[in-house]
């Protein structure tokens, strides 16, 4: 267009070919050194890795009613320290059982199995039953689990 003369597609084919050769030399080149060099570092120590599990306390808790009956959870321990905790489909009336979950979940969350096992939980104003339903399964399911460890 402006007096530049374009390379023919037979040209243009053997620059890419070229250029692709020298990229896989170059890449071949990188990951045959990349094994001496690490095996000139020392490596840093890996720590083990935490192990998750859940515990379902449906099982451990029949006999824990809040006020319309059992509160079932999942409690996640990643750690040894309560990661999460689920509650699981209930009969509790849900106003005031998510006022006492949201009261009651926070109070163990990071605590270690040991210390969930024998905490003196607040129960929530208004909600008392299922507070002290949820309480109760957390303890029991830390407690189981700190026997399995």
């Amino acid at each position: 267009m402006w007096g530049v003369p374009h390379p023919s597609p037979q040209l243009t084919m053997i620059l890419f070919m070229r250029l692709t050769k020298m990229i896989l030399a170059a890449l071949v080149i990188v990951a045959a050194s990349a094994p001496a060099k690490a095996a000139g570092k020392k490596k840093a120590p890996r720590k083990a890795a935490a192990t998750t599990r859940v515990i379902y306390t449906g099982d451990l808790a029949k006999k824990v009613y809040g006020y319309n009956g059992t509160t079932p959870l999942n409690i996640t321990v990643k750690g040894g320290r309560i990661a999460s905790i689920e509650a699981l489909p209930n009969q509790e009336s849900p106003q005031y059982f998510k006022k006492a979950t949201a009261h009651v979940f926070p109070q163990f969350i990071g605590k270690t199995l040991a210390q969930a096992a024998t905490l003196k939980a607040d129960a929530a104003t208004g909600a008392t039953y299922s507070s002290k339903a949820l309480i109760r399964n957390i303890q029991l399911g830390a407690q189981s689990a700190a026997k399995k460890k």
